[in-house]
């Protein structure tokens, strides 16, 4: 009887099922093509809305879905972390006014010509994404497009020339891509860039566009407020018609070729807020810049001006936060006007030929802060105790008994940015981080990366409080549930551009989910008046990492319905099924919630040693052991300071020396995270990588004990700080053994590591030279992933970043393999990875082009380019940097090229770290080398 029951309700249910979804289909509201093209992604796309489930996405509010009547008008599903090869079928959604498919690095393929059948689309946004191939010309047909943003992928060949016919248009950022080509302007048969009158945003860094920029590009009738076009490789002149558009707030073509003299006729921008003309070849005189009131921000290094002195509108800038002016060929000396500009905050004047007495007066701001590197400076006029931060290292007045001894050391500023939310010590669980509310909540993370900005004292909170003002006026006026916002460690890279990490908590104790985290990303790449721009802040785009704890979706009130009665017919047994696995659950939930409450629990540390059985030779060290060892962490004891916290060196009881990293309170992790960390770590054992000995977790403190090496840092050898000579032959150790240190990491480890934070600074060693790698407090899992990289906000430092990085925010074993190149060029020049302004890379690619590629080598090293494996050692570097990480070798092949030159070298003993002092060369070796030196370079 009963099994009859049974097959009836089971009959009645598939019967009901069956019957509602076809009175569903056949009173379904969505346009049946439209239809087609969802369900069409939602069988070929990965990680959609769970409620992508409905037959009709109009009625049952699929999320990310917007209709109006029958049409589908509108999809955002930005940040959900969607996976797909193809852009599929989208281009048969004619009715689709709004496209936003940003931040999903896992959308991958081309944009087919069947995009110009989106003839209401207003709104194009692809940010963040992997497309690939070229632009199709098709986009011109989009006549009623207002927003294009395709930053930050893949694409390749020339800028559509019918985009010229998008007269609507008001943004249009194609950075951070590998378009090449010219810059296109009309002509009596082909359309251009210039006809867009309306356009307001001009955004082209960071790709490869070359030849001069057309005179034609600019007129007086546009309404462009940006012309970003740095870091390329635009040659010929700056044009005259530039100065013609009364409207430009930012101007940006630093880091390409143009030559000649700047228009003179700029001083006509009265508008303009931020000038940036470094890294070119310009020649003629400096620019007149009078007038400009509103210029708070000018860059115009590294270029070839007539020697001169310091003009005089250096002194007439009222609104002037930041002047850089390195090696511009500047003489005579400085004014002291320009120290009483009030706004001022940054003045760098570095490599010119600057001479006579420094007198900077006493109305200077209180955080000014002057860079006067290697000038002619001979006297300082002191008339009161100088509170701000002004170097003097290289000039003559360094050499007699003249300024304090700080004005002539190398000083750090750092770039803390320090928001104080007097939350104490508070522990948060797996994936949660503390708000400045002092809430234990899941933050939507990522970074803002800005094209330009106003000021660079990054420590100034005042600036970040006007854009935290900003964005939650954002969010709160658009409806979105933000509690609050949170910025973290601010930078300037390479190239000028400032990345912001950005922590975006949720009002109550639930995370984000999908429809809220689309909205925002949405919301911060579009940028809508009249909340954007930010004041001191230029335009920018927004690239998340993927979020931690999507909820699932509820379905919609149809879904509800016929979830509802399935749910009445088998309630029954459901109930039963809950009743028997209740007590198990509350079971579970109680251990889960003492291991949450202290995640250390299970570990056990033996009570004499501090050996914790679950670690590989890791102790557990009380906050009371550590404070006696470092004197109470004295100052005197404090042997570093960064982004983690400071770095104190101890002596254990037995007589141990280590190296406590004590994270301060913005660094801390959750307690699962910093736990799962001293789970991998304790397991690492190499000895080219240094060695955890153990950590505290105790009074609200997270601290790391790692071994200590005595020898300094890599750098510090370099530069002869540390007092030790590296020859040839122990650069060559330095370098296998790092290079094994990291192959270890990225080949043996598991799971596998990326460091993303390789330098000189952070290679180590010890009194045999033998090299460590260092510093894994910035070290992710890539086994967390499954991916093969980690998408992230930036943890790396200026000149060893991946190139990659800006276009792709994705970090992969061959990051580190960059940043490693970048190691073995200092190993063969001696320079840091900045040097005047210009990049190492691009030093030894122009020297390597030119006949004096001997110049380049340290001196320390004597006879250069004929030290033996010195060559092939080059090429290797050159192969390391290659821009694209494909091009790029494996840590383990580095290892196998360096064991090579080694052995070829003829010091078979060098590998396995026994030295001969004498440096053989022949001249079929050089040959050899150089051979090997192109082809790694090519």
């Amino acid at each position: 009887m009963m099994n009859r029951l049974q097959r009836m309700s089971s009959w009645f249910l598939i019967s009901f099922l069956l019957v509602s979804t076809r009175i569903l289909v056949i009173f379904g509201i969505t346009d049946s093509g439209d239809l087609a093209v969802l369900n069409a992604l939602r069988s070929s796309w990965r990680n959609l809305p769970p409620n992508w489930v409905g037959p009709d996405p109009c009625s049952d509010n699929w999320e990310g879905v917007n209709c109006t009547d029958t049409r589908v008008t509108s999809l955002r599903l930005g940040g959900m972390g969607l996976v797909g090869s193809q852009f599929g079928d989208l281009s048969s959604l004619t009715g689709l006014e709004y496209l936003d498919l940003s931040n999903n690095i896992g959308l991958r393929g081309t944009l087919p010509p069947s995009i110009g059948n989106l003839g209401n689309l207003t709104t194009l946004i692809l940010v963040g994404c992997s497309f690939f191939g070229p632009i199709p010309d098709t986009i011109g047909s989009l006549q009623q497009l207002r927003y294009i943003s395709l930053n930050s992928n893949g694409f390749t060949g020339p800028i559509p020339p019918s985009i010229g016919n998008l007269s609507r248009l008001s943004w249009l950022d194609l950075g951070m891509n590998r378009l090449n080509g010219t810059i296109p302007v009309s002509t009596e048969t082909t359309l251009g860039l210039d006809m867009l009158l309306n356009a307001r945003h001009f955004h082209f860094s960071h790709n490869r566009l070359s030849g001069p920029v057309p005179d034609r590009l600019f007129s007086s009738n546009m309404s462009l407020i940006h012309a970003i076009f740095d870091n390329n490789q635009l040659t010929g002149n700056l044009p005259i018609s530039l100065g013609h558009v009364q409207t430009l707030q930012v101007i940006r073509f630093d880091w390409n070729s143009l030559d000649g003299p700047i228009p003179q006729n700029l001083n006509n921008l009265t508008s303009l807020n931020e000038l940036y003309l470094s890294n070119n070849n310009f020649d003629g005189i400096i620019p007149n810049l009078t007038g400009l009131n509103s210029l708070s921000y000018v860059d115009m290094s590294n270029n070839s001006f007539n020697a001169s002195e310091a003009p005089l509108w250096f002194s007439s800038l009222p609104s002037l936060t930041t002047l850089i002016m390195d090696n511009t060929r500047l003489q005579g000396q400085i004014p002291v006007g320009i120290f009483e500009l009030p706004q001022l905050e940054t003045l760098v004047l570095r490599n010119n030929n600057l001479t006579g007495i420094l007198n900077i007066g006493n109305t200077y701001g209180s955080n000014l802060s002057v860079d006067l590197h290697n000038n002619s400076i001979t006297g300082f006029q002191q008339a009161a105790d100088y509170r701000l931060n002004l170097t003097l290292v290289g000039n003559p007045v360094c050499n007699i008994n003249g300024p304090p001894a700080r004005f002539c050391s190398v000083g750090t500023r750092g770039n803390d940015l320090s928001l104080s939310n007097n939350c104490g010590a508070i522990s948060c669980g797996a994936n949660e981080v503390l708000s400045p509310n002092c809430l234990c909540l899941h933050p939507y993370t990522g970074t803002l990366h800005f094209f330009s900005f106003g000021f660079t004292d990054l420590q100034n909170s005042t600036y970040f409080n006007i854009l935290h003002g900003t964005l939650m006026s954002a969010f709160l006026s658009n409806g979105l549930p933000v509690d609050s916002v949170n910025f973290t460690n601010p930078t300037i890279s390479d190239f000028s551009y400032m990345e912001v990490p950005l922590h975006i908590f949720p009002s109550g104790r639930d995370p984000f989910n999908r429809s809220l985290v689309s909205s925002i990303g949405s919301l911060l790449n579009r940028q809508l008046a009249p909340l954007f721009p930010v004041r001191y802040f230029g335009p920018f785009y927004f690239v998340d990492e993927e979020y931690c704890c999507f909820e699932g979706s509820r379905g919609s009130s149809n879904v509800g319905v016929i979830v509802g009665v399935t749910i009445g017919v088998s309630v029954f047994v459901i109930l039963i099924i809950l009743a028997g696995i209740y007590a198990i659950r509350q079971r579970k939930l109680a251990k889960r919630a003492i291991e949450r409450s202290n995640p250390f629990a299970s570990w056990d540390p033996e009570k004499e040693s501090g050996a914790v059985p679950q670690l590989q030779g890791a102790k557990w060290f009380s906050f009371e052991d550590l404070r006696k060892c470092t004197d109470y962490f004295s100052e005197s004891n404090c042997i570093g300071d960064g982004g983690y916290g400071k770095v104190y060196k101890g002596t254990l009881a037995q007589g141990q020396v280590v190296a406590i990293k004590r994270a301060q309170q913005g660094s801390m992790q959750g307690a699962h995270e910093f736990k799962t960390e001293i789970e991998l770590l304790s397991r690492i054992h190499h000895k080219n990588v240094v060695s955890l000995v153990g950590f505290c977790y105790e009074h609200g403190e997270q601290m790391l004990v790692y071994e200590y090496i005595s020898n300094g840092t890599l750098r510090d050898c370099l530069s002869g700080k540390s007092g030790s000579r590296l020859d040839w032959n122990k650069r060559l150790k330095v370098a296998l053994d790092a290079a094994r240190g990291l192959s270890y990491l990225h080949e043996l480890s598991d799971p596998p590591i990326i460091h993303r934070d390789v330098k000189s600074t952070n290679i180590l060693l010890d009194t045999n030279f033998t090299a460590k790698v260092a510093d894994f407090g910035l070290s992710k899992l890539l086994g967390d992933t499954g991916k093969g990289y980690i998408t992230t906000q930036v943890k790396g430092t200026l000149g060893y970043m991946d190139p990659e990085y800006y276009m792709t925010n994705q970090l992969t074993e061959k990051s580190d393999v960059y940043s490693f190149g970048v190691v073995l060029l200092e190993l063969v020049t001696g320079q840091a990875p900045i040097q005047r302004g210009k990049h190492i890379v691009r030093l030894v690619q122009e020297a390597m082009r030119g006949p004096n590629l001997d110049d380049i080598i340290d001196p320390v090293l004597g006879s250069g380019l004929k030290q033996a494996g010195l060559r092939r050692l080059l090429g290797l570097a050159m192969g390391c940097v290659e821009e694209s990480g494909i091009n790029r070798p494996t840590m383990g092949e580095v290892v196998r090229e360096i064991e090579n030159i080694i052995d070829e070298k003829g010091n078979k003993g060098l590998s396995s770290y026994s030295f001969d002092d004498d440096d053989d060369d022949d001249d079929d070796e050089t040959s050899n080398e150089e051979s090997a030196l192109h082809s790694y370079a090519a």
